[in-house]
């Protein structure tokens, strides 16, 4: 199963990309924190996902998100390896040009429930680097970095187009580090 992701669609996504205050995810004895307002959108989306994630005939789910959906995808991520066991070792997860999603520090279990997610990252891109890390956001998962310093600018850098274009140039210059099949 493929589960994708889109970037910010409307007012409300972008509402929701500037709701920067932290807010308890679950009602877990231990709750961790993340950005409100991509947790909000999460759980608007969740009951459209709860029946497939849930359907034990799947096997393996791959998720991919750019921009404010690769936050979504970080979250979707988190809720498939904290639900569904059994798919841990299948799951893979693809962010692109993903901003910050978790707050505070996460301990060793915790912070293995994104094994499987790879943030990839056009150098210069803007959007990774925020909420800013001195508001208590973090990334998860592995990062992987693609693209040259100063050729696109802080902006351009996170244009999809940027990021297709960077990934053929390691296609084509490093054929080995190639991220993905599907």
């Amino acid at each position: 199963m493929k589960i994708y992701f889109e970037k910010s669609n409307g007012s409300l996504d972008w509402k929701n990309n500037f709701r920067f205050c932290s807010a308890p995810y679950g009602s877990m004895q231990k709750k961790w924190r993340c950005h409100k307002g991509f947790l909000s959108v999460w759980k608007a989306a969740l009951p459209y996902l709860e029946k497939v994630i849930s359907d034990t005939s799947v096997k393996r789910v791959v998720v991919v998100g750019y921009s404010h959906g690769a936050a979504i995808a970080t979250l979707c991520h988190e809720y498939i390896w904290f639900n569904r066991p059994d798919l841990r070792e299948s799951l893979e997860t693809f962010a692109f040009g993903s901003p910050r999603v978790i707050w505070g520090a996460l301990g060793g279990k915790l912070a293995a429930r994104w094994s499987g997610l790879l943030r990839i990252k056009n150098r210069e891109d803007i959007v990774t680097h925020l909420p800013l890390a001195v508001m208590g956001y973090r990334h998860v998962g592995k990062a992987v970095r693609i693209g040259c310093v100063a050729k696109n600018g802080f902006v351009r850098a996170h244009y999809p187009e940027r990021y297709l274009e960077e990934l053929q140039i390691c296609r084509d210059t490093c054929p080995h580090t190639v991220l993905m099949v599907m």
